[in-house]
């Protein structure tokens, strides 16, 4: 289709409300998903990074849960949450929870132990060294593993609705493609790489603010 028919399918679109009822339901599922993977990813991180053995002791079943790709167990999500709306947050979890729990990880082993040394030397306590000196520390990497997360929010949010939905930008595509609806379909495709665009800005947004520090300090070395 040429771009002028895309255009005014997006247009119609967004007259009509139908696109913003998918956008609002699409973003609705993955930011849910999201920040479930965010919550419990970088909580967990941080226990885990921080208490060396049992990283060491969960390290094989990390690796080998991460390979279980979350459309594979989109199935079982069905069996055990239904097809409504929890199967697809589920799916959605699971693909963001490993960059944000494996970032987290390696961003709290890594912390420079000079810090934490100095930090013990002129007396301070084990909470001020966590709060003060870690977790700013591993604030960057942290964040790395929430926007790769977002990315991979949008993916999957997309690979849920063109399985079981009725509604969301992934259903839109699918719908439209199967209904030889083209414009439309090449709409809802924009209106993706929008959204995943905004996500995406919007999180290096909160990365600024709260790791970027890091980002200065770096172009001073």
């Amino acid at each position: 289709s040429p771009p002028s028919k895309v255009f005014q399918a997006l247009v119609a679109l967004l007259n009509g409300g139908d696109l913003w009822v998918h956008t609002a339901n699409s973003l609705k599922r993955a930011l849910a998903g999201l920040g479930a993977a965010v919550l419990i990813g970088t909580v967990c991180g941080i226990f885990i990074g921080w208490f060396r053995r049992v990283e060491y002791a969960l390290d094989f079943t990390f690796q080998t849960f991460r390979q279980m790709s979350a459309f594979a167990l989109f199935p079982i999500f069905i069996l055990l949450f239904g097809i409504g709306e929890v199967s697809k947050i589920v799916i959605v979890f699971w693909a963001c929870l490993w960059p944000v729990l494996l970032n987290t990880i390696n961003g709290v082993r890594n912390v420079d132990h000079v810090l934490i040394d100095s930090a013990k030397s002129m007396g301070a306590s084990h909470t001020f060294i966590f709060t003060k000196v870690v977790l700013p520390a591993a604030a960057p990497a942290i964040f790395t593993g929430i926007r790769l997360g977002g990315s991979y929010a949008i993916m999957a949010i997309v690979a849920a609705e063109m399985i079981g939905a009725h509604s969301g930008l992934g259903y839109l595509v699918l719908y439209s493609q199967e209904t030889f609806k083209i414009p439309e379909m090449y709409a809802a495709i924009v209106s993706l790489a929008v959204m995943g665009l905004g996500l995406n800005y919007f999180l290096a947004f909160l990365e600024s603010r709260a790791a970027g520090w890091k980002r200065y300090d770096s172009a001073d070395a």
